[in-house]
């Protein structure tokens, strides 16, 4: 299994917000952290946005910032959150659903089940246990580690 790079992208622009204690970061601060471009953070910021993990401050020294606590910030339901609408596989809601196979398929049975073990797997840590007590993320992320 593989996540979309969107979901990739909007994790680690929740740890860089998460590090930050709540100081305003830009998309452009994140994209040059992590060497992503620009728009597709824009678009991923939009998402986090619209979803409710970020708050976004417009105006000169504006920027983005974590709308909750990373306490509250399931990483489960939130990579959940980032997948709605995504098909696994053609036969899920949201993918073609061109296949032949699909009413005699276990297949897809299968691999329901792996998903929901995965998000399962997930859901037993918050954004807060990616980040706190990580001095070496705070390094990378070029942040002071007090």
């Amino acid at each position: 299994m593989r996540l979309p790079l969107h979901v990739d992208y909007a994790l680690r622009m929740l740890m860089q917000l998460g590090v930050q204690d709540q100081r305003l970061t830009t998309i452009a601060q994140t994209a040059n952290t992590y060497g992503i471009s620009k728009n597709h953070l824009m678009k991923v910021a939009h998402n986090l946005r619209q979803l409710g993990y970020v708050e976004a401050i417009r105006g000169r020294s504006g920027g983005l910032k974590l709308a909750m606590p990373a306490e509250d910030i399931n990483i489960g339901r939130f990579v959940r959150d980032m997948e709605a609408g995504s098909a696994l596989v053609e036969c899920f809601p949201g993918g073609s659903g061109g296949c032949l196979i699909t009413p005699s398929c276990r297949l897809k049975g299968m691999l329901a089940n792996a998903m929901e073990a995965f998000y399962e797997s997930l859901g037993q840590f918050t954004l807060a246990d990616l980040i706190n007590s990580n001095a070496p993320l705070r390094e990378a992320l070029l942040l002071d580690v007090k």
